[in-house]
């Protein structure tokens, strides 16, 4: 475990401030220039920021005022239990999750966060925790195959078909990542102790924004699915209710963070199952009855950020339907008369012509009048392509 860094704990300091969740600190941090900046204001500095007030400014003050030792303790049980922290800009930073609106100023982990860019594909499986045996042989099934392909499998640990996700990657031999609606001093569900030290010897993590005291309440769960979102390619359902949570992380993905949204059908009679099929007939999600199917709409994706298939360590022989290897093994670089015949992003070049400054997402969706999940999209894309960075809630161009 690396020593933790001075901004680091500046950046938990505003975490662990009352009345400040990602969104403000965003908008703080590119007010005021750096997280130090932020500690450094005062109330009547604070109150002048858009979004935040007279009444939170004073809040906010007060919060700092304490955070220091709150920090502190933080610091203390990160090392004790062998917890790392990774910030935004930081290269383990998950990439993807980097673009979307209200992503975590820092995320705890254990195990290895952000180790390859095999994480640029990772694929997020949901469902209910009320699931049935089919849902259950299917949630393994895909995620086994997925795992085999390449793609890592992002899940919430949580019981059910989170579980048999983490499961399937793991007898696969693939790499699988928790994200948990506690904090990493907790454990949740308990009985998956011995799967998440599994996960971390695996190559994988078990990861939070919250701090590590605490407790899985029913409220921390929807934020723990943007982030499964956020850090996906595509998100795939298998059984998910009418009120399933499930539900809420595919809307994320489809209209918010532009990812691709995939659904396994279950029995027409299941109530396990309702909320699956009426994503699919709603046109929300894409059908799909065996993981080849997802594996051959993210290569279409991912082609997109690449010109090309996905990278070698992908390729070698194999039937992706089988979980052998996602692709044909890439061919050598193509030349320019080749790759002119790469057909442009439309939405990908408006983007990139409008960032001649650096500019916020909702101000890009407002000069270009695009709708806000293609920009979004293009954005994911750009940052894949390492054309476009990230910094606070403002994106940049990278070189000319």
């Amino acid at each position: 475990m690396a020593a933790i860094s001075d901004r680091v704990r500046e950046v938990l300091r505003l975490t662990l401030t009352p009345g400040l969740g990602p969104v403000k600190i965003a908008r703080l941090i590119e007010a005021f220039g750096s997280p130090a900046g932020v500690l450094g204001a005062s109330a009547s500095m604070l109150e002048r920021v858009r979004g935040i007030g007279k009444a939170t400014g004073s809040t906010i003050a007060a919060g700092l005022e304490t955070s220091e030792a709150l920090m502190e303790r933080e610091v203390a049980e990160a090392e004790r239990l062998g917890v790392s922290f990774a910030l935004m800009d930081d290269p383990e930073f998950p990439p993807l999750l980097r673009l979307i609106e209200g992503c975590p100023p820092v995320l705890s982990y254990r195990g290895v966060l952000a180790g390859s860019a095999q994480d640029r594909y990772a694929v997020g499986v949901v469902g209910s925790r009320a699931c049935s045996a089919y849902g259950l042989e299917q949630a393994e099934r895909f995620a086994g195959v997925m795992a085999r392909s390449g793609l890592a499998v992002v899940s919430g640990g949580a019981r059910g078909i989170d579980s048999a996700a983490h499961r399937g990657a793991l007898r696969a031999g693939g790499r699988t990542v928790v994200v948990s609606g506690c904090g990493l001093a907790e454990v949740y569900p308990p009985e998956n102790t011995a799967m998440f030290d599994r996960v971390i010897a695996q190559g994988g993590a078990v990861v939070s924004e919250l701090p590590l005291r605490t407790p899985p309440t029913a409220e921390n769960f929807p934020a723990r699915n943007r982030i499964v979102s956020g850090m996906s390619l595509g998100v795939l359902v298998i059984e998910a209710g009418l009120k399933s949570g499930a539900l809420i992380t595919a809307r994320l993905a489809a209209e918010e963070h532009g990812r691709e949204v995939f659904a396994v059908p279950g029995r027409v009679d299941s109530p396990a199952s309702r909320g699956t099929h009426e994503l699919i007939k709603m046109g929300g999600a894409t059908l799909v009855t065996d993981p080849g199917d997802v594996i051959r709409a993210l290569e279409t994706a991912a082609r997109h950020c690449h010109g090309g298939t996905f990278e070698a360590r992908y390729a070698g022989p194999g039937d992706p339907d089988q979980g052998g290897a996602l692709f044909e093994p890439p061919a050598p670089p193509a030349s320019q008369a080749d790759q002119s015949s790469i057909e442009p992003d439309p939405v990908k070049s408006a983007v990139l012509d409008a960032l001649r400054e650096p500019m916020s997402a909702d101000r890009l969706v407002e000069t270009l009048g695009l709708e806000a999940g293609k920009v979004r999209a293009a954005l994911t894309m750009l940052e894949i392509e390492r054309r476009v960075l990230k910094r606070g809630a403002t994106f940049e161009r990278r070189g000319p």
